[in-house]
């Protein structure tokens, strides 16, 4: 009963982080919107019936039935199709009367004599500002809680505590999965070595890293060495022989090392069968940047190439492949990583709330790149269609021809439509996919 309501705490959580990233999102479109005088008719998280609202100068502020997003409306994000057109409410074809709906509804915002109060009728620059605004909030949250998460609570690194002891020592290309009866114990199990067991010197020699503890276990097969540790505040004097054992060779970024045909490469070398255990250790905040970006380009590197990513997810959701776990999740899957955090009973609740942090950041660099992806209706459009709309300026100034005018981005709405759709559908399957075979961190 108390993992299942711990759970359910790591999943409220969540969503109330993903909430207030939303919010806060909104508000980094508001705030230089109202700055460059564009009227901003409502501020809205969430999406359906409104539940609760508030109205401020010519704002209404409000929160909808369903939580999943947030929104601003700004007058005049749709420009006439020619300066001083003015909408028309019918059309020849359903595109047609679509856009010319669309215009009438955006018109609709704009009150008489309000005119320059509009979005389309601002400086490009300032309609840039506007829409990086609520992406740069999301990695101003995301630098906050990186800050938090690796300078406050530091992240997990190797100490010289021993985490586990092992029954028994298997070569790296056995098939065996556990140890049976028959096989011998490793030696530090025979030597007594316990879980907690903080390593101080091994032969004579002090250690005060986990890598070194390993270098000289490694290089001392068949050596009785004497492994001193603390325990309890009590130090020990414990009688080893490392046994010669095989195991793959790990590059410098600990990935195995293959021949020239791609078989692993393995050696032989002395082995006690102790594993560390990790401990938080805080970083200086030089380390936040790197962080920030290495996440940034891996949630980048997803989307470009999510067409292949969503086959892989399909094919593991419907087959009997395993899904890839650095591949795309929707928020049902990462609702239940935060659920599987909070829940677990073996990490203790700083490192749960390290790794809870973690996530929130990690989703607010995924709303980050996702809404720069230059397409309607996504931030990232606005800005392309605002990018283009100076280049057509830019040239027709240059070769003195009359001002083209703002771009007709109503003109866009079936693409809009049809990335909505797309959208919808990757969500959908994502939402699946997460249910009927989810990725987990344990």
């Amino acid at each position: 009963m108390e993992t299942a309501l711990l759970y359910i705490l790591g999943v409220v959580i969540l969503a109330l982080g993903l909430l207030i990233s939303i919010a806060l999102h909104e508000i980094g479109h508001l705030i230089p919107a109202k700055l460059f005088g564009v009227r901003v008719g409502q501020y809205m998280i969430g999406f359906g019936k409104t539940l609760w609202s508030t109205t401020k100068g010519d704002t209404e502020y409000g929160i909808k039935a369903f939580p999943l997003g947030g929104y601003i409306s700004m007058a005049g994000m749709l420009p006439p199709k020619k300066p001083g057109d003015k909408p028309r409410s019918g059309g020849t074809g359903f595109m047609e009367t679509m856009i010319q709906d669309a215009r009438l509804s955006d018109a609709e915002k704009v009150l008489p004599g309000q005119e320059h109060r509009t979005f389309y009728n601002l400086p490009i620059w300032k309609r840039i500002i506007i829409m990086l605004g609520g992406p740069f909030m999301n990695l101003v949250i995301a630098v906050v809680l990186y800050a938090i998460v690796i300078c406050g609570f530091g992240i997990p690194q190797l100490s010289t505590t021993v985490g586990s002891v092992s029954e028994c020592l298997i070569p790296a290309t056995s098939s065996q999965q556990k140890c049976s009866s028959t096989d011998p114990k490793a030696p530090a199990a025979l030597a007594g070595v316990r879980p907690g067991d903080q390593l101080v010197s091994i032969g004579g020699r002090s250690v005060t890293t986990w890598a070194e503890a390993t270098k000289i276990i490694q290089d001392s097969a068949g050596k009785q060495l004497t492994l001193e540790v603390k325990r309890g505040g009590e130090l020990l004097s414990l009688q080893v022989t490392p046994a010669l054992t095989e195991r793959y060779q790990l590059d410098a970024d600990g990935k195995i090392k293959v021949d020239s045909k791609g078989d692993s490469l393995t050696h032989e070398v002395g082995m006690l069968g102790i594993s560390s255990a990790y401990e938080l250790v805080p970083q200086t905040l030089g380390a936040v940047p790197p962080a920030v970006w290495s996440n940034i380009a891996g949630v980048t590197n997803i989307i470009l190439n999510l067409p292949q990513r969503l086959v892989q997810v399909a094919q593991a959701a419907f087959g009997p492949k395993e899904r890839d776990p650095n591949g795309p999740m929707s928020v049902v899957g990462v609702g239940r990583i935060a659920g599987e955090i909070t829940s677990i009973n073996t990490i203790p609740v700083v490192e749960k709330i390290q790794s809870l942090l973690g996530v929130l950041a990690s989703l607010n660099i995924a709303l980050l790149v996702f809404n720069l992806i230059p397409l309607m209706p996504l931030d990232g459009g606005h800005v392309a269609g605002a990018l283009w709309e100076g280049i057509r300026r830019f040239f027709a100034k240059l070769f003195s021809r009359k001002d083209p005018g703002p771009v007709d981005v109503a003109r866009l709405l079936p693409l809009t439509m049809a990335v909505v759709v797309i959208l919808g559908a990757m969500s959908l399957l994502l939402i699946y996919a997460d249910i009927v075979k989810p990725l987990s961190l344990f």
